[in-house]
């Protein structure tokens, strides 16, 4: 999956998205070291969700050239478990917020065109 997000110049990819009925997701791997999180989440939730959203426009590797205004929260709390195994818990804002929101959407079998 973590080829697949590189070699498809994306920021995110559920396994959803690859064929696999799967609860993981990664990010782009450059985007989880600049904010100092990990790049795998397995079984995850988004545990808190800030009332504070913005609007930004967002793409999607499941619908080429489909770009839509999509609001999200600011700010969410996530729990997953990371690549080994281990329990992750973030705070994540921003850019980061919305990636993750974005790949946990997928898992719940939500695109972007669901949330316009």
């Amino acid at each position: 999956m973590r080829e697949k997000v590189v070699e498809a110049h994306g920021v995110g990819l559920a396994a959803n998205q690859v064929g696999r009925d799967l609860q993981i997701f990664v990010i782009d791997k450059k985007l989880a070291e600049e904010n100092g999180v990990a790049d795998a989440y397995i079984n995850p939730e988004i545990t808190e969700f800030s009332k504070d959203q913005n609007e930004m426009e967002e793409g999607c590797l499941s619908i080429p050239d489909y770009w839509r205004q999509v609001k999200r929260a600011k700010k969410i709390k996530i729990k997953a478990l990371d690549e080994n195994g281990k329990k992750i818990k973030i705070k994540a804002r921003g850019f980061l917020a919305r990636v993750l929101q974005h790949e946990y959407d997928h898992l719940q079998g939500i695109l972007i065109k669901d949330r316009v």
